[in-house]
């Protein structure tokens, strides 16, 4: 019995009555909520993007493209200071390879990512985690593109400099997330995401900051050897979504499934859920070290805290106080 593939028998969230599915009004609202940071490797010295993965991220080419406003997280080095104090607005010089950076993500709403017990699914995680990359690829002036996958279909969306593009990328991702259901018509299957990552190897061929946004179940030795393929000529970033039950121990009622069969177990045995949770930080040890390898940070985002919140954490950006 597989006890990655975890599914609560029912799809409540007491704690956030609205986390059961993704809502398009909310992924467009992070737009906005979300423009104190940018996805560029210039960020703080207390940001996870600093440092050794900073140094890694292709470097922008010499080629002027054009000037344009200041954004959060921008190299205060490409500041133009004249057009600066002419305007008296901050200016940046564009190279053109920054210019034509792409952002490309790679959105799991597989029905493992059905799950949680605390706020909300760790698939409605994922689309939020996608949407702030979308927004803020878009305001740098990147061109943001997907794939998203789940238990039947892949979809590929090529990167695009486009406000009409992220919206349809959104919607397609709500329209995936409400297929989503406690017990599925279709059993889960882990190659899927091997597929998703064959598909972002092909679109993804140098110079673009690709971001994984799963929980990463099913993750085996192909997955790696993509990963490793993409991670060749790109820059990688894994966002990975989980659920507060797995790192710590809680009272519930799951079923455990290894695609095929399900049974009902009661964690409720403190045996039980204490090797549950060794067995699971022992995948994400193992997941890191390899990523590490990669010179590829990855981000734990759990489902049961807010999602920009967090990621402003990782950024080193301070969140907002409320008026």
């Amino acid at each position: 019995m597989n006890f990655n593939l975890l599914k609560r028998k029912k799809p409540e969230t007491a704690d956030h009555p609205n986390g059961v599915y993704a809502d398009l009004d909310t992924l467009i609202r992070l737009r906005y909520q979300s423009e104190d940071f940018s996805l560029r490797p210039t960020q703080p010295v207390n940001s996870v993007l600093s440092g050794r993965y900073g140094s890694k991220l292709r470097g922008r080419g010499m080629d002027f493209a054009e000037i344009r406003h200041y954004l959060p997280g921008d190299d205060i080095r490409s500041m133009d200071w004249k057009v600066t104090a002419r305007t008296r607005k901050p200016h940046i010089r564009v190279s053109s390879e920054e210019k034509d950076r792409s952002v490309l993500l790679v959105v799991d709403q597989r029905s493992s990512m059905f799950f949680g017990t605390k706020r909300q699914m760790k698939s409605v995680t994922a689309a939020e985690c996608a949407a702030i990359a979308i927004w803020r690829a878009l305001a740098s002036g990147d061109r943001a593109g997907a794939v998203v996958f789940n238990d039947q279909e892949s979809l590929v969306f090529t990167p695009q400099r486009s406000e009409t593009a992220a919206l349809n990328l959104l919607g397609q991702i709500v329209r995936m997330n409400h297929q989503l259901q406690a017990s599925p018509e279709h059993p889960i299957k882990p190659e899927n995401l091997n597929r998703a990552l064959r598909q972002t190897a092909q679109v993804a061929k140098h110079d673009a900051l690709v971001v994984l946004i799963s929980d990463m179940v099913g993750i085996d030795s192909e997955s790696e050897r993509q990963i490793t393929r993409i991670a060749e000529h790109n820059d990688v970033l894994c966002l990975m979504v989980h659920d507060v039950s797995r790192l710590h121990t809680v009272e519930l009622s799951l079923q455990v499934s290894d695609g095929q069969q399900q049974q009902e177990i009661d964690f409720g045995n403190k045996q039980i859920r204490s090797a549950l949770i060794e067995d699971y930080s022992g995948e994400q040890v193992r997941l890191q070290q390899y990523l590490r390898r990669l010179a590829a940070p990855m981000l734990m985002i759990n489902n049961g805290a807010d999602t920009l919140t967090q990621i402003r954490q990782y950024f080193g950006v301070p969140t907002p106080r409320q008026p």
